[in-house]
């Protein structure tokens, strides 16, 4: 198997990068911030399940750690499986929240660049939400 083009979509947010964990590694919020999900997540045992233009999909998050990582497997009814790497770390007194986009097989470069500019705009609407203090 050879490797998918990547971009890596991130932001810089003015809040504590354990904040900004502690708020993006609770799949509830996702929906506030994440559009592709604005209909909400239902838990389903130990995943969680997405509707959306494809069908039912199955979303599994990694589990609460030290590291900042809120990576989730999203698994399409169809059965294909959809890595999204989603980091936070410290940057000095904020925060820095990386997405790594891969570009899917079949996607077209139009493709690859609206997904980006989908990231960059949630993203966005995470960096307005921490710094405003909605997130309490």
């Amino acid at each position: 198997m050879s490797t998918l083009e990547a971009k890596i979509v991130h932001t810089t947010i003015d809040r504590d990068w354990r904040d900004v964990y502690a708020f993006m590694a609770k799949p509830e919020n996702m929906p506030r911030w994440a559009s592709g999900l604005s209909s909400g997540l239902t838990r389903e045992g130990d995943h969680w399940l997405a509707p959306g233009p494809l069908g039912n999909a199955r979303v599994r998050f990694a589990p609460d750690n030290a590291f900042g990582v809120t990576d989730h497997l999203v698994t399409l009814e169809d059965g294909t499986e959809v890595h999204n790497a989603l980091r936070v770390v410290p940057n000095g007194d904020g925060a820095e929240v990386m997405f790594t986009l891969l570009r899917q097989p079949g996607m077209s470069a139009e493709q690859f660049a609206g997904d980006a500019g989908w990231v960059a705009k949630d993203l966005a609407t995470l960096k307005s939400i921490m710094e405003s203090g909605e997130d309490r």
